[in-house]
């Protein structure tokens, strides 16, 4: 997707599309069935007008490579199959029981590899903020063997005594160690869920943006998705009678502290509220509890976690060190009731006979060694200088044309533009100059909202960045949204 028309060659600007989107078809990078971009969306990445592009498809549909139906938009002929005498590979990316991510996702990724670009979507923390885990100052000096042998099931029974006085003492979570899994980070523990506790055709209920619509393990098992409405307090307890009684839901995935991507915190009395509406419906809670460690403002600490005070076994507790050591680690847990974490520790070690024995061991080290506080001691206060930064830049770049919250906590900043524009029009002016952000629409919101992330890049960087997608949103068209939005 780096490629670029040159427009000063001799050839033509629409035969050099033409003929670079032939090799692509032609050498299998664009498949047989593969749908090819839309021509305004095509002519803003090749930054040429739409009536080039357009001449372009002309020249590939009279040659038999692509094929375009009004309504549907345009992709690559199917019948070069039988031509190119190679499997059938389009039926078997498209199929499958995991789907791929979503063509926004896709795109963001895809552009986030690109050195030039300045990335706002990116949620890791800064390389210079990721602690060095050097096994003979964590071991303090002693030597200490790491047996590369599988582990348990549930996971190195050290390292699980270690999450639960880190859980205790940080969290006031009090669970035993018979009682934690650890997985390969947090997603892990959510699709274990998903394929282990629930089945194909069951009502699930997430707040409404949520993170978790971005990705697509919930559709993969055939779960169905309904959006538990929110306000700028978080979720409304009293709203999952009303879901309940029109889907049935069997099960609520929350992220009640510093919500992603709006950044709200549930409050006590509603997480309170909340639990005793789902005990009372017998329905389980998953608690993601990415950014609670998070916290920026002293004066805005949040509540306790659901899962500490719920006195019924109703959560399953997600939480992993991705957000405060390092995303590379690939350690996260999840803390229930023994009976459901034994049935997916089962289920793990038929998946990959257990997560890492050598992560383990660096990630029980981090935690018994005090690293874990002190790395908390210079995160929290980088994470604020970084978000001060941007709502600054916000301020001085944006203010005519956004509103955006506050986060007392996390690294996202949510943002709405006050003339809503699609989120793949949105993203594509954006990457063209040089930056990169997430639209809400990844998050199941209406055009108009984006996600900005403040974690990894520097503060100069931050600044440039928010001027560069102040300029991409002023040339951006905006979006039309019918009368009954």
């Amino acid at each position: 997707m780096d490629w670029k028309p040159d427009k000063h060659a001799e050839m033509p600007v629409y035969k050099q599309i033409a003929a670079h989107l032939e090799r692509e078809i032609v050498s299998g990078a664009l498949p047989p069935g593969a749908p090819l971009p839309p021509e305004r969306t095509l002519a803003r990445q090749y930054g040429v007008n739409r009536g080039t592009v357009s001449a372009a498809y002309e020249e590939l549909r009279a040659a038999g490579l692509i094929q375009s139906l009004q309504g549907s938009g345009t992709w690559v002929s199917r019948h070069l199959w039988g031509v190119q005498k190679v499997p059938n590979w389009h039926q078997y990316t498209t199929g499958g029981a995991f789907l791929p991510a979503l063509p926004l996702v896709r795109r963001i990724r895809e552009a986030g590899w690109n050195p030039a670009i300045i990335n706002l979507a990116k949620a890791e923390l800064a390389t210079e903020m990721i602690p060095t885990l050097e096994f003979e100052r964590l071991t303090g000096g002693k030597m200490e063997a790491i047996d590369l042998g599988y582990v348990h099931p549930k996971g190195e029974p050290q390292l699980r005594e270690a999450v639960s006085a880190h859980l205790r003492t940080h969290y006031g979570i009090a669970v035993s160690s018979e009682e934690i899994l650890i997985t390969s980070g947090a997603q892990q523990a959510l699709h274990l869920i998903s394929l282990c506790l629930l089945a194909p055709g069951d009502a699930i209920a997430m707040e409404g943006p949520s993170y978790t619509y971005s990705l697509p393990l919930f559709a993969s098992a055939g779960l169905r998705l309904y959006q538990l409405p929110m306000d700028a307090d978080g979720v409304i307890p009293d709203e999952m009678w009303t879901l309940y009684k029109k889907h049935r839901i069997r099960m609520v995935f929350l992220n009640p502290t510093f919500h992603n991507p709006t950044g709200t915190v549930l409050s006590e009395a509603r997480r309170r509220q909340l639990l005793t509406v789902c005990r009372e419906l017998r329905i389980p809670v998953v608690e993601d509890d990415a950014y609670g460690a998070l916290a920026l403002d002293e004066d805005k600490r949040p509540p306790l976690p659901l899962k500490a005070l719920d006195s019924g076994d109703s959560v399953l507790y997600v939480g992993s060190l991705s957000k405060t050591i390092a995303s590379g680690l690939r350690i996260g847990w999840l803390v229930g009731p023994r009976a459901v974490i034994e049935r997916l520790a089962d289920a793990k070690q038929q998946m990959d006979y257990g997560t890492s024995s050598v992560s383990q061991q660096l990630a029980r080290l981090a935690l018994e060694g005090g690293l874990w506080e002190r790395q908390m001691e210079r995160l929290r206060p980088f994470l604020t200088a970084q978000r001060d930064r941007m709502l600054a830049a916000l301020d001085t770049h944006l203010r005519q044309e956004a509103s955006w919250n506050v986060p007392a906590g996390s690294c996202h900043i949510w943002c709405r533009l006050n003339t809503p524009i699609d989120g793949l029009d949105l993203l594509e002016a954006a990457i063209q100059a040089g930056v990169l952000m997430t639209p809400g629409e990844v998050f199941g919101a209406e055009p108009g909202w984006m996600r900005l992330t403040y974690s990894w890049e520097s503060s100069e960087a931050l600044e440039e960045g928010i001027r560069r997608l102040a300029g991409a949103i002023k040339k951006a068209a905006p979006v039309r949204l019918s009368p009954c939005r």
